[in-house]
């Protein structure tokens, strides 16, 4: 007795059951995801699909994702949340990069064609649209406000400002024409919509010496 328990107290510890973890699955799903988008409205988009061209199943996708829309997160975060704007000490340089970069995944990548439904169905899953704001719509808007606040310590934008509404300024016309489609995202657009922001809410020393 006293030798069995002494070997099962040695004995190596049994490996947890079932499946390991496909760590691949988050890629193929992304991948999956824009490819079915180049071809097809987010309205036709379907679990199945997904599962089928990330060649995995559904109740993969939802161990991870619980849902279409949480897959549609996921894959809008992996496209577009990995170049924020940078802080270099130019503000005007460091926002035009940051909403070149956007400007640029947008024109380029169908997951922008996603954006309208996928909002419409976040609002039913208050869970999944926190975490989309927190994770993307926030986290990107962060980085924006940190070089905002850092022009203002340095006396380049006007004390006081409202920087909730100076934000939403710089990101309107992007979204508004990823939206709507009625205007194109150009290669200017970043630069225009700067421009037309900071004479707003640039002190008169910056203007004077930033003239277009």
């Amino acid at each position: 007795m006293a030798q069995a328990e002494q070997g099962g107290a040695a004995g190596p510890t049994r490996a947890a059951q079932g499946r390991p973890r496909d760590t691949t699955i988050d890629a193929r799903a992304t991948e999956a995801v824009v490819q079915l988008l180049s071809t097809l409205p987010y309205s036709a988009l379907t679990l199945e699909g997904v599962a089928t061209a990330a060649g995995t199943s559904k109740p993969a996708l939802r161990r991870r994702w619980k849902s279409l829309p949480g897959v549609v997160v996921h894959t809008f975060i992996s496209v577009l949340g990995t170049t924020p704007t940078p802080d270099t000490g130019c503000v005007h340089c460091d926002l035009v990069h940051g909403i070149t970069n956007l400007a640029e995944v947008f024109e380029d990548s169908p997951i922008t064609r996603a954006l309208p439904g996928l909002l419409s169905d976040l609002e039913a899953d208050p869970g999944l649209r926190a975490d989309f704001l927190r994770d993307y719509f926030e986290a990107r808007r962060a980085t924006s406000r940190t070089v905002l606040e850092h022009a203002v310590e340095r006396g380049e934008i006007q004390d006081g400002l409202d920087m909730e509404l100076a934000l939403d300024l710089l990101a309107a016309p992007l979204y508004y024409r990823a939206f709507f489609g009625h205007q194109p995202i150009d290669a200017g657009l970043a630069e225009r919509t700067v421009q037309s922001v900071l004479n707003g809410i640039a002190t008169p020393e910056w203007r004077r010496h930033h003239e277009p």
